[in-house]
This record gives structure tokens, sequence and C-alpha cells, in this order.
């Protein structure tokens, strides 16, 4: 077999895992274990698409106000912890970090579908909540571009909104990470470790046990 059809194959397979359901389950990228806090991390920030971003309210006085919002750290499987969100300055949100960047993006487990019977506020059932400035970023920047292949690509309906609802690229510029995974309290992690953690995410196909590719010539298996 060719290495480029072989490759084919491989991708092939894992698309067709991240859509197909079994049993009424979606097929995902595996959960890290709790022991890895960063590797947790990335993978909550990587496998969900919106969170509760709160900011610093102009119009309510300084009180905190948060709103649901979709974001993307990157093209998909290709994470780089870094959330960007496509927001209209119409909506407080962005309002509100044009005056101050203070702001927090909290997600949760939940939304996966891989937390089981429990409910959202168990600590196994992981939240990551990551503080710091909500920042402008450019369209015409190197950056301002990858935002909106990673933000386009999670969000393709984003491409069609109103030019004229003066839609702005922001990035959170991460300053403090709270991370619940399991029992026992936060997890101590820097923002360092959690934008240098090299997250290994795996293919598990529940009820089937392990789903493995071999090609001759080449080593492509995944574990499980």
């Amino acid at each position: 077999m060719s290495r480029a059809l072989c490759y084919c194959i491989f991708f092939f397979h894992l698309i067709l895992l991240s859509s197909v359901s079994t049993a009424g389950r979606l097929i995902r990228l595996a959960k890290p274990d709790p022991s890895a806090a960063a590797a947790t991390a990335r993978w909550l920030a990587s496998q969900n698409s919106w969170g509760v971003l709160s900011t610093i309210s102009s119009d309510l006085g300084g009180s905190p106000f948060g709103n649901v919002v979709s974001y993307s750290d990157g093209l998909p499987g290709e994470g780089c912890g870094v959330p960007y969100f496509y927001l209209t300055t119409l909506d407080p949100t962005a309002r509100d970090a044009l005056e101050d960047q203070r702001s927090s993006f909290t997600l949760s487990e939940f939304p996966l579908g891989t937390c089981g019977d429990v409910d959202p506020e168990n600590p196994t059932c992981s939240k990551l909540t990551l503080t710091g400035k909500l920042k402008l970023v450019e369209f015409n920047t190197t950056e301002g571009e990858f935002a909106k292949k990673a933000l386009f690509s999670k969000h393709p309906e984003m491409i069609g909104w109103p030019k004229n609802h003066k839609f702005r690229i922001f990035k959170l510029d991460i300053e403090h990470i709270f991370l619940i995974d399991w029992f026992g309290g936060p997890k101590p992690l820097s923002p360092s470790e959690y934008l240098e953690s090299e997250s290994f995410f795996y293919l598990r196909l529940y009820d089937f046990g392990l789903f493995c590719i071999g090609c001759s010539g080449y080593n492509l298996s995944i574990p499980c």
C-alpha cells in the first residue's frame, strides 16, 4: 500500500470516528487521566466550542457580567490553548473588554457528554476557568489570519454574519488557571505549563474495545 493512500485511509477513519455515535454516545478524543492537569485543561479547551465569557460590566457599574460565546483555540485537532472569539461591538461583552480587559472564560466537560450520570458540579466532571486580559486581534495580521481560520473552521456560520455588525476578533491573554478534574480541590497549573503542554489524546471506541489502523510498512496504530 502506498504511503499517501495509507495516510488518506488513516485520516478518513479519524473524521469518521469524530462524527459517528455508538450506542447513543458520540465517539470523541478520550479524556486525559486526572493526574495530567495540563493535558486535561488543554483537552477541555480543544474539545469544547463554547463557554461563558465574563467581563467587568460598563453598563452595570462594574458588576461581573457573563455571556455565552463561541470560541476556538485552533484548527480542529490542532488547538494551541489560547481561546479566540468573534464578537460584535454591539454586544456588551466586546464593549466591556474595550474599556476594561479583565476577563475570565469558563468551560465545562459536561457538554462533551463524557461526565456520565454525575451532576455538572461534581468534581469528576472537569471544569476550567481561564482568567486574564481580553485583547483585540487585528484582522490583517498573521495572528488575525490564524484566528479567522481557527474560528471559521469550527463555526462556519460566522462567515456569513452581517459585516455591518462590527465583529472583531478577541483573544484571552491567560494569566491564571483554575482547574478541577477530580476530588481534592483545584490543580496547581501555571499558564506556561498549560500552554507548553504536549497533550497526547487518543481515540477510544466505546463498547467495542480498541480501534487501531495499521498499514504495511508504516506504524499508524492508535493506542487506546
